[in-house]
């Protein structure tokens, strides 16, 4: 049991990557705090987990409002008295090209995948500096580093999350926290699998294992990352993208 005893908060934790990771930390003996903004998503998810015996609750949350976001850190620590980890997972797309791109779906995606990781992060991390220990894992992407077209802002947010990253590492690592990044490749959630056939398949092929990732896939590395195995682990951006960009 990889995180017996260890309290994880995980935002965009009711569909794709983010209940993928909350099922796999639960089954390595973590207690999962899930927050997502999709309250029925939640409630129906957390009452699965349950029933496989998994220490998992739900908190309603909107990681673009710092009360709401405060009101999840007090929910977590009243539930379990702690928090040794934090993954940033939630967010959003709204894709176009730059000349077609509306500035309020510009600002949205800034909103939910930026400021909502500073807001989660500068709740958080109080605690962790009390404790003295902490692992904060944010989740960036592949467009972040090399760019993608179509996503001007969905790219500057993954690449901002990189900065920031870097930044915190610098920041806390003198505090016993370890900050790092997942950057994820093409990955089968729910929305991608909405997409025509044939996109799909040009996205498999475009990948050097020729596949898609799994959203297990990205969990298993910020299980990684989250385990005591990363305790030299720091400032890192660990890919998951299958070879896409090498």
């Amino acid at each position: 049991m990889r995180l017996q005893g260890k309290v994880a908060i995980i935002t965009g934790g009711a569909n794709g990557i983010g209940l993928a990771a909350c099922q796999r930390f639960a089954e390595e003996g973590a207690s999962v705090m899930m927050a997502d903004f999709d309250e029925t998503a939640g409630t129906e998810q957390v009452a699965a987990c349950k029933e496989k015996g998994y220490d998992v609750t739900f908190c309603q949350v909107n990681v673009v409002d710092r009360d709401s976001v405060a009101r999840l850190v007090e929910e977590t620590i009243a539930r379990f008295g702690k928090i040794d980890v934090l993954i940033n997972n939630a967010g959003i797309t709204n894709d176009a090209t730059l000349l077609k791109m509306d500035p309020a779906d510009f600002q949205r995606v800034l909103d939910v995948n930026l400021t909502g990781v500073f807001n989660c992060t500068q709740a958080v991390v109080p605690k962790m500096i009390e404790a003295g220990a902490g692992k904060i894992i944010n989740t960036s992407s592949v467009s972040g580093v090399y760019g993608n077209f179509g996503q001007t802002n969905y790219a500057a947010t993954k690449a901002a999350v990189i900065g920031m990253t870097k930044t915190w590492a610098k920041e806390f690592g003198r505090k016993g926290i370890n900050v790092n990044a997942v950057a994820p490749g093409f990955t089968a959630t729910a929305m991608v699998k909405k997409m025509p056939e044939k996109v799909i398949d040009q996205m498999a092929s475009a990948v050097s294992l020729q596949r898609l990732g799994k959203p297990e896939d990205i969990a298993n590395a910020y299980l990684f990352l989250a385990s005591n195995e990363s305790d030299y682990v720091h400032g890192h951006v660990l890919h998951v993208d299958g070879g896409i960009m090498m």
